[in-house]
């Protein structure tokens, strides 16, 4: 996924209101719920999720296969 899609993605999610929880499919399968916006840090195609106890999850751009989750009536910024 390029960087500006990725970026632009993750804060139109984080940015919802009311916030919803939504999923990161990664290429190798793997997938984690994002539960609350205030446990992603994000900075140029790099993202940081505190997973629940407190697990860093550390994952970028070229790793992300899609994001699962509804953005109907909001779009992306990049």
């Amino acid at each position: 996924m390029d960087r500006e899609t990725f970026n632009g993605t993750i804060e139109a999610f984080r940015g919802r209101t009311p916030f919803r929880p939504f999923t990161v499919v990664m290429v190798n399968g793997n997938r984690f719920e994002v539960d609350h916006p205030g446990a992603l840090a994000l900075r140029d195609g790099l993202a940081l999720f505190a997973a629940p106890g407190n697990v860093p999850v550390i994952f970028d751009n070229e790793g992300v296969s899609e994001f699962v989750g509804d953005l109907s009536g909001h779009r992306a910024e990049s």
